[in-house]
């Protein structure tokens, strides 16, 4: 009997990256694409497409053994419907993507938020095994949020669960993709903390991305740790007060709904953790209660962008009842 497959697609705010993968032997091909939002829906639906063609016919796996197509949206999704809510990052609103791409792909297309996908993934497959409430944290272009209780994904009546981008933490701070005020992302995400580099730079003090500034070059998370590894004043400040209000918001998260483990993923988690890990930790535990706290791990996701590719085997089982 021949193997299936899923094809998992993560659409970051950076880069869409898809994988064709099952359990027993994890992802056999993976390809991916630069996020071009600014060409319109219709462009960025075929660049989808092509990937998601691109990466099955780089695996070698016949049409026919591909059970389904996960995507992982950075965004309110409804994944009855197919409807993405809002992805800021994205520049989508009430869209039904699922029907747009279901009218070019022969496999039937299932959509969950990423951080959601990727809280699947840790939970099946990474360090959360043994964990029975989990919260994920992804911290790159936003910040999202998957919650893991009693061992089950939980969505929300509206399937909103898990949107801490948007908690507000600074009255009257930066905007939002989300078009509101001081939203945690908006205040620590990768994008907040190089638009603070960048204003830094234009007022004058010195930095080691200043050329970034000159040629409008975007500042992503390898030139950060780069410039960490440097110890540049500017960046590790902007850095070290983005940690900190992770750190207090995991903490009042934490006193809410009492987790036992806290997963921290994402392109800037994963290029600097090693700085920004110990300063959450720091925050994180000046503002827990004591008792919430008691046995809780924050760990990295040993994961990476995997996390959520793999999070597709998980929601193919859920909603087709096939195992791969």
């Amino acid at each position: 009997m021949a193997s299936k497959y899923t094809v998992s697609v993560d659409m970051g705010g950076t880069k869409i990256l898809a994988s064709v993968l099952n359990t027993k032997e994890g992802i056999i091909a993976r390809d991916k694409k630069p996020t071009n939002v600014e060409a319109g829906t219709s462009t960025y639906i075929n660049d989808i497409i092509q990937l998601i063609s691109s990466v099955i016919e780089k695996s070698g796996v016949k049409s026919s053994q591909i059970v389904s197509v996960s995507l992982g949206v950075p965004g309110s999704v409804n994944p009855l419907t197919g409807i993405i809510g809002l992805a800021p990052n994205l520049g989508l609103k009430n869209y039904n993507i699922k029907k747009a791409l279901q009218k070019r792909i022969n496999h039937p297309v299932l959509i969950e938020n990423d951080v959601n996908l990727a809280a699947l993934g840790i939970k099946h497959f990474g360090v959360g095994k043994k964990a029975k409430n989990i919260l994920v944290v992804s911290v790159g272009t936003g910040i999202g949020g998957g919650i893991i209780l009693n061992e089950k994904l939980y969505r929300g009546s509206k399937f909103v669960a898990g949107e801490i981008g948007h908690i507000p933490v600074e009255k009257n701070g930066p905007v939002c993709g989300c078009g509101r005020k001081g939203c945690f992302e908006s205040v620590a995400s990768r994008t907040a903390i190089v638009n603070r580099i960048f204003a830094d730079i234009k007022a004058g003090r010195r930095c080691v991305l200043k050329d970034y500034v000159k040629s409008g070059k975007k500042i992503k998370s390898g030139a950060l740790k780069n410039a960490i590894a440097k110890k540049d004043k500017v960046v590790l400040k902007r850095i070290t007060e983005a940690s900190e209000t992770i750190g207090q918001v995991l903490a009042g998260l934490t006193n809410f709904l009492n987790f036992d483990m806290i997963v921290l993923a994402g392109g800037l988690i994963e290029a600097a953790d090693n700085f920004m890990l110990p300063v959450i930790k720091s925050s994180f535990n000046k503002h827990v209660l004591k008792d919430s706290a008691n046995g809780l791990k924050i760990l990295p996701s040993k994961l990476a962008d995997d996390a959520a590719i793999y999070g597709g085997i998980a929601l193919t089982e859920e909603y087709l009842g096939i195992k791969i």
